[in-house]
């Protein structure tokens, strides 16, 4: 079982699929749930896990570039059984100029398009979810969800759209014993934090303003989503939840 400080979740049972569960906050999401006794399916770009340098025994391995239709498609066509679906795999593209046209569609495919179409995909599946509380959908926001960051138009604006699909999508699939909720994630410790990590003088501003001052762990992500599709939650959906120490919260 999952412990976070006296709270114990239970997923047994539960069929839980984490996109870009390889490493960072995927890969902290995809353990919490096997922790808990989630039968948990991870997705990541390389063809086969003995590629990977972590230790995937665990999970069930599928390989996904969520910018091909097609493969977001047999994915879903060839998933039998899924509770709880957490679309987390993302990137932003700074590096490749997201103000080019090319790289800004790139970008929206990514965070939103993807996330979206293996939620669409799914939905007739997840319907059949005898899950306490309900199946669940839960999309992986950004603060750059609630404002603009000026360098990442195109992943702003697909984040931006994810919160707002969370509360379209928790409207439509009520009936369907669906809630769909989303986690703003803030400045949290992964492999794309790595090189802002690595130098004091960006995240100096960032400390001043978290009034917890540290970065978030993956861990704690998870301890978020975990509640979020437990039955303890099952009268929450459309939500967006903010997880970032309170950064967002300062003036």
């Amino acid at each position: 079982m999952s412990n976070y400080a006296h709270v114990t979740y239970d997923y047994r049972g539960a069929s839980v699929l984490v996109t870009g569960g390889t490493a960072g906050i995927g890969a902290g999401i995809a353990k919490a749930y096997k922790d808990a006794g989630a039968h948990v399916t991870i997705t990541g770009t390389r063809s086969s896990p003995s590629e990977y340098d972590e230790d995937l025994s665990g999970y069930q391995y599928r390989s996904l570039d969520v910018l091909n239709n097609e493969q977001i498609d047999q994915l879903a066509a060839s998933t039998q059984q899924v509770d709880i679906l957490v679309n987390n795999a993302g990137a932003n593209f700074m590096v490749e100029n997201e103000y080019d046209p090319e790289i800004f569609d790139k970008s929206v495919q990514v965070n939103l398009l993807s996330a979206y179409r293996l939620a669409s995909r799914l939905q007739p599946t997840l319907a059949k979810s005898a899950l306490k509380g309900g199946a669940s959908v839960i999309g992986l926001a950004s603060l750059t969800s609630l404002f603009g960051v000026e360098v990442v138009p195109g992943y702003g604006a697909a984040k931006g759209g994810l919160a707002q699909l969370t509360k379209t999508l928790a409207i439509a699939w009520a009936k369907h014993h669906i809630r769909v909720n989303a986690i703003a994630a803030g400045f949290i410790r992964s492999r794309m934090m790595g090189p802002m990590m690595s130098m004091p003088e960006m995240m100096a501003p960032v400390f001043a303003r978290t009034p917890l001052g540290r970065v978030g762990e993956p861990a704690e992500i998870a301890g978020a989503i975990l509640f979020l599709t437990s039955g303890a939650a099952s009268f929450v959906t459309g939500q967006t939840l903010v997880v970032d120490g309170g950064y967002s919260v300062q003036g």
